[in-house]
């Protein structure tokens, strides 16, 4: 298998720790990608049209994306159990990704508009709606991780690697200082190998 990847992307970052979690990692090959949502890609257009990472091309040549879905893959392919399969369990780890990965598109957005737009193109208003949508995903974490215990599944490994992703890019935001119980439950969670083992490609 063949992986688009940027060292950097939280995104990416699941997708390996899903890979190291299901004993998949030696299978994936590493391809450097630059994708970028100005200047765009070919190398990854050709397998994704969409020109994002990751963007996942099986062993038979299909290429699989987004994150979810190539998760959702290794996981099948590996005999995971990461996904739960039925019932209450199931939704709550697939509405844990959602929020996750909704933390990470407010992030990127954020990002993007200091580090992409021209200055003069900027609007503020629209930083901090995303900004503050990472707070409010963070004050229902503080309320509910609680309940999480030692559970690693899809749900709990995709917000540790939005939460990876804060420290990365936000620490000015000093989240940790701000959401204590969900820093104990991260740093908790943090130590699993597959999450060790993911934070540098």
């Amino acid at each position: 298998m063949k992986l688009f990847f940027s060292p950097t992307s939280p995104y990416v970052r699941k997708c390996m720790v899903v890979a190291h979690e299901v004993g998949l990692v030696g299978r994936i090959e590493l391809l450097p990608a630059a994708a970028h949502p100005v200047t765009r890609d070919p190398a990854i257009i050709a397998s994704n049209p969409l020109g994002k990472v990751p963007t996942l091309v099986t062993d038979d040549g299909t290429p699989l994306y987004d994150s979810r879905v190539i998760c959702e893959y290794l996981n099948d392919l590996g005999g995971g159990s990461l996904f739960p399969t039925a019932g209450a369990a199931r939704w709550q780890a697939l509405t844990l990704q959602s929020l996750a990965d909704g933390m990470l598109d407010a992030a990127l957005l954020a990002r993007y508009e200091v580090a992409v737009r021209p200055e003069a193109l900027r609007w503020a208003d629209w930083t901090n709606g995303q900004v503050d949508k990472l707070h409010t995903s963070l004050t229902s974490l503080e309320g509910s991780c609680s309940g999480f215990g030692d559970r690693a599944d899809i749900g709990t490994l995709a917000v540790a690697c939005a939460l990876g992703y804060l420290d990365f890019r936000y620490a000015d935001m000093s989240w940790r200082a701000r959401y204590p119980a969900v820093a104990q439950w991260a740093a908790r969670l943090g130590q699993r190998p597959s999450m060790q083992a993911s934070w540098s490609l």
